[in-house]
């Protein structure tokens, strides 16, 4: 199983991109501005989409890349999200006023996006590539992700802020060998600023990680 970031920022502009990464070939963990790096090639591909959260910054390029590929698939394009993620997207995004519902496109029996709820600690099998569910502490509904090949394993936590209830699942975890941390505010900033920016959106900012790992 390969992992390729396609962006990994908060905002864009420069090689800036928003939050998306490439498993393997056919699933994406959220779908920021960074699966804009995808050809058509690479996008008609893609079958999955864990999303986990509903910010803008995770799902921009959503609506975009069902209405580019769903015409020329043979099959819907799948986004696993939790339930409250699902009823945002629909109700704000694909509503028929600021995007078409492609759940009911071409029809309802045969559409073009297909959604599957997830709850906290749930295990998605892909083929043998498991996808896990894991606790984040946002403003909004979030999780984040533990992928396990059965040979090595990964975990991105998504946006998070202190959280003991996730590193006490990934210090559990056999065979990690990378995690990735969604932050904000570089440590370039002033400290009172990072700190102020981070406590608001619930983030992990600058040089804090340290302080949320716990033992398990």
């Amino acid at each position: 199983m390969q992992v390729r970031i396609l962006g990994c920022s908060g905002g864009i502009g420069g090689t800036l991109q928003t939050t998306s990464m490439l498993v393997d070939n056919d699933i994406l963990i959220d779908a920021g501005t960074g699966v804009t790096e995808l050809t058509l090639s690479e996008l008609e591909q893609i079958d999955h989409v864990f999303l986990t959260h509903a910010h803008v910054d995770h799902i921009a390029a959503l609506p975009l890349i069902v209405d580019t590929v769903g015409p020329i698939r043979k099959q819907p394009l799948t986004v696993h999200c939790l339930p409250e993620v699902q009823q945002n997207l629909k109700d704000h995004i694909f509503n028929w006023k600021i995007w078409p519902d492609f759940g009911e496109i071409p029809s309802k029996q045969n559409p073009s996006l297909r959604w599957e709820p997830v709850e906290l600690g749930q295990t998605v099998d892909m083929g043998g590539r498991k996808f896990t569910t894991l606790p984040a502490n946002h403003v909004v509904p979030a999780v984040g992700y533990w992928l396990d090949s059965a040979q090595a394993s990964f975990v991105f936590t998504g946006d998070t802020t202190t959280n003991d209830a996730l590193w006490k699942v990934v210090n559990k975890i056999q065979a990690l060998q990378s995690c990735g941390l969604r932050t904000s505010a570089p440590k370039t900033c002033a400290p009172k600023t990072r700190s102020a920016f981070a406590r608001y959106p619930r983030h992990i900012a600058g040089a804090t990680p340290r302080a949320t790992t716990a033992t398990s």
